[in-house]
């Protein structure tokens, strides 16, 4: 009984060394153990469950679901509706990105000057970054373009007659795409820091050489501000092709389904029509174009974005 008593008595430190172990070396994991529950139940899970559903016929309120394979793919590259979906989101993303990084570059250009009242201009310039995406301002905007809205008011003072900007399938992408590009505070910001970041003796050295404000912008700045370029031209790729609110409260995806952009068609798909199944296709393959444009950014980054400690 004492020998057993003495075993035991033995092996309690042991098994106290054994969980002060785990507990040194898991202790990180114990702590974001809450976050990584929340992810694979609200993440992966959803990720993972509608590429299962892509290949259903799943409605969300009729019993029994078939397995159709790539089905809903096929329905899709078929059906002219989706197609033209498709485009218009293209479209949407080739107009505005570029818009955005340039008009972003310039403005942040400009701030980096030593001027009178540059911080508060700074402020200001970031304010639509910050209520741009907002369901009341894409309400302010569909008010600001009616046919007697501000615009045709401001065009009728030059004697411009009003212009049926909602109603065009011509305008009326425009108009969305201007709400996207006047959110440009946050690529802007990101810009400016790295403006700041360039080495002032190269333009000092530059203009010793007789290059001018262009030849140092062209030459000195774009070059070494290039990281900066490709994270935002990746993320606001990402965001472009993402976009729902201007589509859905501007125009509704008209007029005749110009503006219909594939967020906007995947989510009358899953919460009109109930048709689960071919929204999470169309969900996947948006996600599909979006890797290949962000896995070409990447690859060709090589040939023009210049890192300071590359040593190609």
């Amino acid at each position: 009984m004492a020998k057993a008593s003495a075993v035991r008595a033995g092996s309690a430190p042991a098994k106290k060394s054994a969980w002060h172990q785990f507990w040194k070396h898991n202790r990180g994991l114990l702590y974001i153990l809450p976050w990584l529950i929340g992810f694979i139940i609200f993440k992966c899970y959803p990720f993972i469950s509608s590429l299962w559903y892509s290949m259903l016929n799943f409605n969300l309120f009729k019993e029994g679901t078939d397995f159709i394979g790539l089905g809903n793919y096929e329905s899709i590259l078929t059906t002219k509706k989706y197609i033209s979906a498709y485009m218009a989101t293209f479209k949407y993303a080739f107009i505005t990105v570029p818009l955005k990084l340039v008009f972003s570059l310039f403005i942040a250009y400009i701030l980096n000057f030593k001027i009178k009242f540059v911080k508060f201009f700074r402020t200001i310039y970031y304010i639509p970054s910050i209520l741009g995406g907002s369901v009341a301002v894409s309400v302010v905007w569909k008010f600001v373009f009616q046919s007697e809205g501000l615009v045709n008011q401001v065009l009728g003072v030059f004697g411009i007659e009003n212009i049926n900007w909602l109603g065009s399938t011509t305008y009326a992408m425009w108009v969305i795409c201007l709400l996207h590009v006047w959110q440009f505070g946050s690529a802007m910001v990101i810009f400016l820091a790295a403006l700041k970041g360039v080495p002032q003796d190269l333009y000092e050295a530059a203009a010793i050489d007789g290059a001018g404000k262009w030849r140092q912008f062209f030459s000195i700045t774009i070059p070494l501000i290039t990281p900066v370029i490709f994270y935002n031209l990746v993320t606001q790729l990402c965001s472009a092709f993402q976009e729902f609110n201007s589509a859905y409260i501007i125009t509704q995806g008209g007029p005749l389904g110009s503006t219909t952009l594939i967020s906007l068609l995947v989510y009358q798909n899953a919460f009109k029509s109930y048709e689960m199944g071919l929204a999470c296709a169309m969900a996947w393959l948006l996600f599909l174009i979006v890797a290949v444009f962000s896995l070409v950014a990447f690859l060709s980054q090589k040939y023009w974005v210049y890192y300071s400690d590359d040593e190609r």
